[in-house]
């Protein structure tokens, strides 16, 4: 799916089933009450799901004081408690005698008559007992230590505590996961959807396999209301069954008196009703306006990750793979799309139509199924044996051209690279009018948003790029992640990451013109930033509910995957080892879950060369823990040493780590630095690494193309040298090293390793640039501070930085032209400088802009203003009353995607706090403006002074609507948060960012990115803190 924008332990780094198990056996002495049914025959024996879900807790002491691994005072409590007679179980086997310890030992055959004084010592010693025994009793709540009662006692229940499902029995299941006992076979799936109600009805029919006897079958389902059930064990007869539900964990389960065998089949017939969902997950209606002025109702589904279960009821995992064949009921003025092909259609006496889809010939994780009812308008063709075809609404069937013609060419390709041909017999690509996400990737039927898959023929190459990245990632995921799925979400970047790289690697070689290496090239340095935080988290990493689910669809998994894949490739031997990997890898695991090993061993396996690289071996310290490397250089004579250590922009003591990574280090010097052959690899497996280089070498490069995953630091005159060589030529070094070097020195800064004099310093030779990933940077990297400047209110260096950027790229922005452009880098390079002067009420810009705006509103549409300065003009524009009411109301009537959302972009621009008042409550309503929206407008509204404490302020005050209409961990969320307080760099706001957020505890208060703002907060406040001084003297 396109989302549109710790050290580990031993433990962490295993999958999730052996994690689990391994919990086991830890400690083999503790004699399980659960499994020892000889010796305590009135307990059941668990079901093996149990027994690999059973979390630690739950495996306990005789006595139920608990498993909980022991300190010194608690120690000295197991000896008090032996002095007391209490039989408190031995943790090591060694101690254990050979006897069992609940044998009644045989009584000696004689005893002699007790003494006074031995009786008077047993009174005492009974009544020490007694006395014990009530403080235990009456004081459940503590465990005793040397100090006291100073720690809660965490004893947990002998058995497995189950919650109640709704009608107050107990409910059989108490995990997150599914237990693994069932695992479906075959869906058939019937829905009659009533778009007049917002309604529909279904039934579904679950073919199952039994793994494991058990007494249950646990699935899930959410805001389905089951209105009957019946079950049929193999060839008997099916009976009604009571179903169970608890809503928390939107799980549903029937149980059973009579155990289901291992290798038994049975059926599961469930019929339920619901309402179509109003948010944009699940199966939900939407709607738009045709040409005529109508209003239009759709019903579309979006099942990624959870939300097949809102649909019909289902095993919603992704290890729970099974074929589907569907049904649906529709009105004879709509049409219906699924997976599969239509198989036939039959009018009902009702008047309806059920259309029947094929039964799918490949098996799919449910969040895969798709379907919609709608009246869409297709275009056709017929490529490599597939029926390749994209579905508008009607008014809108003119923008679909371009979106074909990509699809069919990189269907082409990639049926070519993986060597495996696309499985099925079509492939739709579909324009959502109402879409969250950019894409999903759904078998057969992948949908879009609008702006993600319609262009008009005379739209720019940038807008074209938008669209056919969008294309490129959904179509790279019918292999990676539809052919060969993660089992769980904690290795989403294998889906995702895979597909990133993908869509870029894609492009450059089908569609070389629209320059992709530039697009990949920045949201690498994007995913570094985010990388650098401490709240940052693994590529793949533990989830275990539902928030950190959404929370895995963020930069890491995509960007950073796709990163860390590009540096593989280019540190491979040979130009094939790493395709010839990945076809293994989709070969050998087609139609199964894998995890990140199952890659690199596909990887490793594949030898083309005789230097054999362990690809398992390196890359796993790239997978399993958190952020990157940063790398120092210094050089003392001949002799190159390299460094390496955890680049980590919040360092303290708690997070002081001894990260290592397997660096591929490449570089260049100034010898030889341009070419793919003058780059040179250096492997630093260790903390430092030297290698010899001629003493004649003036400077040496690191990080060719900006192809790794780390930062580098120059030390000694290292930086210098750079410097010098720049000033002297700019094209001693590729565009993409120039970009490097610029974003590497502002992250050094941020870290405190250079001072910003230095960052200054480099700068200096941006006068002569010309080239886009330098210039984009470095202009990125400026307004950064000069918003932190703005925000804070320092007036007088505000100035100074808008006297900054115009004296080092004012020449270059006055260069820039303002009608068609061909070139796409030609096109991101003017958009940025002229959005930045034009930010900075440069007057030569303003001033052209409203010229654009006025021939574009007098013309009555015939005028187009280029694609890549749609923004800037409709910017520049709506900072005016009147044209920012004469932008909406063409906002409200304009029917092309690309162009409106720029409008849009346009109006969030405002500096007038009435329209920022209006247009958040707009997003917000979603008449007008669509809610999908509404992250887009917060995030613009953010970026200037007037908005960003409105928006703050609406952010708290309508937080629970915003978290009905977007998941919690949601990118959408995410996006909002970021935006939000991004730009916070005083104690005041951290305040009051944290105060907020701590008090909406379930409701938002864990999610990564809460504390991901808080650390960056407090980062932006560091940095300031540091160099005012040095801004106000530099600049």
């Amino acid at each position: 799916m396109d989302p549109f924008d710790s050290n580990s332990t031993e433990r962490a780094s295993l999958p999730r089933n052996m994690i689990e198990n391994s919990m086991f056996e830890e400690e083999p002495d503790v004699v399980d009450l659960a499994k020892d049914s000889t010796a305590f025959p009135t307990f059941p024996a668990l079901d093996p799901d149990e027994v690999v879900f059973e979390p630690r807790s739950s495996r306990l002491l005789v006595r139920g004081l608990g498993e909980n691994d022991m300190d010194e005072d608690e120690e000295d409590c197991e000896s008090s408690a032996r002095l007391l007679g209490m039989s408190f179980m031995n943790r090591s086997s060694a101690h254990r005698s050979n006897s069992s310890p609940y044998t009644r030992q045989a009584p000696p055959r004689s005893c002699s008559r007790p003494s006074a004084r031995t009786m008077v010592v047993c009174v005492l010693f009974l009544v020490i007992v007694a006395s014990m025994t009530m403080v235990l009793y009456f004081l459940p709540g503590c465990t005793f230590t040397r100090k006291g009662c100073a720690k809660p006692n965490k004893t947990t229940p002998l058995e497995t505590v189950y919650p109640l499902s709704t009608n107050g029995e107990l409910f059989p299941w108490a995990q997150f996961r599914l237990p693994l006992s069932i695992h479906p076979l075959s869906y058939d799936l019937t829905l009659n959807p009533d778009l007049d109600h917002m309604t529909f009805t279904g039934r579904t029919v679950i073919n199952m396999s039994v793994h494991h006897n058990t007494k249950r079958i646990v699935l899930h389902s959410a805001n389905l209301n089951i209105t009957k059930a019946t079950f049929k064990r193999g060839d008997g007869e099916a009976s009604d069954v009571t179903v169970l539900e608890y809503k928390p964990r939107q799980q549903i389960a029937v149980k059973f008196s009579e155990e289901l065998k291992a290798g038994q089949y049975c059926v599961l017939t469930l019929e339920y009703s619901a309402s179509l969902s109003h948010t944009y997950d699940g199966f939900y209606n939407s709607s738009y306006t045709d040409k005529e002025g109508n209003k239009r109702v759709l019903a579309a589904t979006q099942f990624e990750p959870l939300s097949a279960r809102k649909a019909f009821p289902c095993f919603d995992e992704p290890a729970f793979k099974a074929t589907f064949l569907i049904k649906i009921k529709r009105k004879p003025d709509y049409m219906t799309l699924s997976n599969m092909p239509k198989a036939k259609s039959t009018p009902l006496p009702s008047g309806l139509v059920e259309d029947e889809f094929e039964k799918t010939s490949v098996n799919m994780s449910t969040y895969l199924v798709a379907f919609t009812v709608a009246n869409f308008t297709p275009i056709r063709k017929n490529v490599s044996n597939t029926l390749v075809s994209v579905y508008s609404v009607p008014e809108k069937k003119e923008h679909t051209d371009y979106a074909l013609e990509t699809a069919s060419k990189l269907l082409k390709f990639y049926n070519e690279f993986f060597e495996i041909d696309y499985p099925l017999k079509k492939l739709d690509l579909v324009a959502i009018p109402d879409f969250l996400a950019g894409a999903m990737e759904n078998w057969g039927l992948i949908t879009f948003r609008e702006t993600s898959l319609l262009v008009g023929n005379q739209s720019s190459p940038l807008e074209k790029q938008v669209v056919a990245s969008v294309i490129a990632h959904e179509l790279a995921h019918q292999w990676f992640g539809n052919l060969v799925t993660m089992s769980w979400w904690n290795d989403l970047w294998l889906n995702e990451g895979f597909a990133t790289y993908m869509q870029y690697m894609s492009l450059q070689a089908v569609l070389p013109q629209l320059d992709i290496g530039n697009l990949f090239l920045e949201v690498r340095f994007r995913a570094l930033d985010k990388d650098a935080l401490n709240s940052s988290h693994a590529v793949s990493t533990e989830v275990n509910t539902p928030e950190q689910v959404e929370e895995m669809f963020d930069s890491v998994s995509y960007e950073k995957g796709a990163s860390i894949l590009l540096m593989l490739n280019a540190s491979l031997p040979g130009d094939q080892q790493f395709r010839k990997g990945i076809i293994q890898y989709l070969k050998q695991f087609s139609g199964f879950n894998t995890d990140t090993n199952d890659l690199w061993n596909s990887l490793t396996q594949v030898e083309v060369s005789t230097q054999h690289q362990n690809v398992s071996e390196m890359m796993s310290s790239w997978t399993s823990q958190k952020g990157f490397p940063l790398v120092t250089v210094s050089r003392k004579g001949d002799q190159v040493t390299l460094t390496q250590e955890h680049f980590l922009l919040t360092s303290d003591n708690a997070t002081e780590t001894s990260s290592l990574w397997h660096v591929p280090v490449t570089y260049v010097n100034d010898s030889c630095s341009l070419a793919p052959e003058c780059r040179q690899v250096f492997a630093l497996k260790n903390k430092t690494g030297t290698f010899k280089l001629p003493e004649s070498v003036k400077w040496l490069k690191l990080n060719y193309r900006n192809t790794g995953f780390y930062i580098v630091h120059y030390e000694n005159e290292g930086w210098a040298s750079l410097i010098k060589a720049l000033s002297s030529n700019v094209s001693v070094l590729t565009p993409e090293d120039r970009a490097s070097l610029i974003h590497n020195i502002f992250a050094l800064s941020r870290l405190g390793r250079v001072s910003f004099r230095q960052v200054l310093k480099l700068l200096n030779y941006m006068s002569n640039e010309t080239e886009t990933p330098p210039v984009t940077e470095a202009l990125l990297q400026l307004n950064t501070i000069y918003r932190l400047l703005d925000k804070r209110q320092e007036h007088v260096l505000v100035a100074r930085m808008k006297n900054y950027i115009l004296d080092h790229f004012g020449s270059l922005m006055d260069k820039q032209t303002w009608e068609e452009e061909k070139s796409v880098s030609k096109q991101e390079l003017r958009s940025a400088l002229l959005e930045m002067a034009c930010r900075l009420s440069e007057e030569k810009c303003t001033q052209q802009a409203k010229n654009l705006f006025k021939q574009y509103v007098d013309s009555n549409g015939t005028f187009r203003i280029p694609g890549d300065l749609q923004r800037v003009v409709f910017a520049v524009a709506a900072q005016s009353d009147q044209d920012w009411l004469t932008l909406l109301n063409m906002y409200k009537h304009a029917t092309y995607d690309s162009e409106k959302r720029k409008m849009l972009q346009g109006l969030a621009s405002t500096q007038d706090t009435r329209h920022i008042v209006w247009i958040l409550k707009a997003g917000l309503n979603g008449g007008i403006i669509q809610t999908q929206e509404l992250p887009l407008v917060i995030s613009t509204v953010c970026n200037g002074f007037a908005g960003y404490l409105f928006a703050w302020d609406f952010i708290q005050e309508n937080w629970d609507q915003l978290i009905e209409k977007f998941p919690v961990g949601s990118f959408a969320i995410q996006t909002i948060i970021k935006s939000a307080t991004s730009q916070f760099s005083t104690q005041t706001r951290l305040d009051q960012v944290q105060g907020f957020f701590s008090r909406l505890k379930e409701r938002g208060s864990q999610m990564r990115s809460v504390q991901e703002a808080l650390e960056t907060i407090r980062l932006n406040r560091r940095w300031m803190d540091k160099n005012l001084s040095t801004l106000q003297k530099w600049l």
